[in-house]
């Protein structure tokens, strides 16, 4: 199973394999709290796209659309991940951002 979930939120067991795929270090959250398996920087969104989106609504398709030629255009990370996803039953993307439907966490699970 493959969730996705606000960091902010407490760790679950079910979470499984727990993923931070924001580039930047969410606020207020300890290393200890999040609880991670793995911090991929990598595979979250450039700088410049994400300060190009800034969760303008009015953005999103294009942010999708950007994010997702980001993402292929990065092979090897995003192969990492897809082979982290197959050798876990349960696999949990975190992010940080306040919208839960509009953020690079859903595009990426999309992906995988």
């Amino acid at each position: 199973m493959l969730k996705i979930k606000r960091i902010y939120e407490p760790a679950e067991k079910n979470d499984g394999f727990r993923v931070l795929v924001d580039r930047l270090w969410p606020r207020g959250v300890s290393k200890e709290r999040a609880e991670l398996d793995l911090w991929a920087k990598d595979i979250a969104p450039s700088t410049a796209l994400r300060k190009w989106f800034g969760h303008d609504l009015k953005r999103w398709k294009s942010f999708q659309d950007k994010y997702e030629k980001e993402l292929w255009g990065n092979a090897g990370a995003l192969k990492a991940l897809r082979k982290l996803r197959r050798a876990h039953k349960n696999m949990t993307l975190l992010y940080g951002a306040k919208d839960t439907e509009h953020n690079e966490a859903v595009v990426l699970a999309r992906i995988l």
